[in-house]
């Protein structure tokens, strides 16, 4: 199993990376982790006819601005996008005109669904809500015999804990810098993710989604990771183009 890191910003796209999309390669299918701008990289690595599952955590920009590359994509197995509740009307307004090419004319054949814990799927999945500015989900996939947790644009919350619990991966937010609180836009500071992982033994955290507009310098991200590692040190600062060998 591999996890490819293609966009480990958050809000827009700059010189540092692009905003988040992350790709697990398991035996048995491809999970995608939101469709940011890091999204058009994905026939980089998509070689095997397995299913292709998109898992989007919520509706912001930064989180599916990708989904207008579907376009160039000729994946002969489809793709399989799940989201929260109104997945199914964004795809309708975004992926058509005037705004891409309609779901109709792509290459690659789409099914979209809302997410739900009693999906039939080609690995274990399961989602909870988390702690935003609206509606965004959380998600725990069991494959190949290890435990991987997506959380992002979240802020502390019983459901994040509870789908971070004896992870052997939790990749999460350090939108916020260090020691900052947000409690009108939740998001996590890299302190609060590392004691997430910390009181969920996890065994590995991975944090991404950068806020472009406040870690400006590489410099910023690895303040962050030192912050974090003070707690848990078992933490590593995702950049796009890093790949791992779980």
């Amino acid at each position: 199993m591999k996890l490819h890191f293609l966009g480990t910003s958050g809000w827009y796209d700059t010189a540092l990376g692009n905003t988040l999309c992350i790709l697990l390669d398991t035996n048995q299918a491809y999970i995608v982790f939101d469709a940011g701008g890091g999204f058009y990289k994905l026939d980089q690595y998509i070689k095997e006819n397995k299913p292709i599952i998109v898992l989007l955590s919520h509706f912001h920009l930064d989180h599916i601005i990708g989904l207008h590359a579907l376009a160039k994509f000729n994946f002969i197995q489809g793709i399989k996008v799940f989201g929260p509740k109104g997945v199914k009307r964004l795809f309708k307004v975004i992926i058509n005109a005037p705004y891409s090419m309609p779901v109709n004319k792509l290459k690659t054949k789409l099914m979209v669904n809302e997410f739900s814990n009693n999906l039939k799927l080609p690995v274990d999945i399961e989602y909870k809500e988390l702690r935003h500015i609206g509606t965004c989900y959380g998600y725990r996939v069991f494959a190949d015999n290890k435990a991987i947790v997506f959380c992002t644009d979240t802020g502390p919350c019983r459901n994040l804990d509870l789908l971070a619990k004896g992870a052997d991966i939790l990749i999460t937010e350090s939108s916020l810098p260090p020691g900052k609180i947000d409690n009108h836009w939740p998001h996590l500071n890299p302190q609060q993710a590392a004691l997430i992982a910390k009181q969920g033994k996890v065994k590995k955290l991975f944090l991404a989604h950068f806020d472009s507009g406040v870690y400006l310098k590489e410099s910023d991200i690895r303040s962050a990771k030192e912050f974090a590692r003070k707690i848990f040190k078992h933490t590593i600062a995702a950049r796009d183009g890093l790949c791992i060998d779980i």
